[in-house]
């Protein structure tokens, strides 16, 4: 199986993209929802429960396990590889080197939770690919508790957007990477509060293609992967405001199975 964990919903935009990109492959996701949200939270608060989500997902059958969450994989990423000898994706890579790619100007924007900016990750990945990149950096703390109350198609969500984005709409970006993957959820009105000359790079999109060429051209990897078509669906905390919009994001029923962590 394909393990997925994300402090709550976010992480549903990365299993919907592995769906859509690996169609057939048994996936075990997991929501800490108890416990979100991870980017208002300690480095060491959010690294030990990256690792206890990781172990859960092995002890359900996950193969190989992807950081669905920007927090998480700014942190936790090398402890998570250090202590589990399976494949682990995180979630910044990818988009670092979509933002790269594509960029024409060298300037680049970057929004995520207060964890994932104070971190600096983007901006050290960044400039690792491409030394005279420019990088602005925005924390935007409410959106991912918007998401997470079903606030996508609220005028009020769309003024914070706006109010968050100003301070880039001044700079010279030509490509601003989503760094939550809450963020996806709120991609349409992101484009429409940014200008239209700068793309979006959403995360869960790029990690599934990184995924998916990783499964194509790892054959032992694609031998330990089932597919039966499987999905089950983790979280710590059952609402019924998750499971509404959990729905929505997946385009699909789906059933929550209730764990203690």
């Amino acid at each position: 199986m394909i393990g997925i964990f994300d402090s709550g919903l976010g992480g549903l935009t990365v299993a919907r993209a592995i769906m859509d990109a690996l169609p057939g492959y048994d996936i075990v996701y997991f929501g800490d929802t108890a416990r979100t949200p991870y980017g208002a939270k300690s480095a060491s608060t959010v690294e030990k429960y990256a690792i206890e989500d990781t172990r859960l997902l092995l002890d359900r059958g996950a193969k190989i396990i992807v950081i669905a969450c920007n927090s998480a994989s700014s942190v936790a990423t090398d402890s998570i590889m250090q202590q589990f000898h399976v494949p682990v994706f995180e979630v910044i890579t990818p988009a670092v080197e979509t933002a790269v790619s594509v960029t024409k100007t060298g300037a680049i924007g970057v929004i995520g939770t207060r964890a994932t900016i104070a971190s600096g990750i983007y901006e050290k990945k960044i400039i690792e690919r491409r030394s005279d990149a420019r990088v602005y950096s925005i924390a935007c703390p409410l959106l991912v508790p918007l998401v997470e109350e079903g606030w996508m198609k609220k005028p009020e969500t769309a003024m914070i957007i706006r109010k968050y984005l100003q301070p880039l709409k001044t700079k010279p970006i030509d490509a601003l990477i989503l760094g939550c993957t809450h963020y996806p959820i709120l991609k349409n009105i992101i484009e429409r509060k940014i200008r239209k000359t700068v793309r979006a790079i959403d995360s869960a999109t790029v990690v599934a293609q990184s995924v998916k060429q990783h499964i194509e051209s790892h054959s032992d990897t694609a031998a330990m992967l089932s597919t039966g078509g499987e999905t089950r669906f983790f979280v710590s905390d059952v609402t019924e405001q998750f499971k509404k919009t959990a729905q929505m994001i997946l385009n699909r029923n789906i059933r929550l199975e209730h764990i203690s962590i």
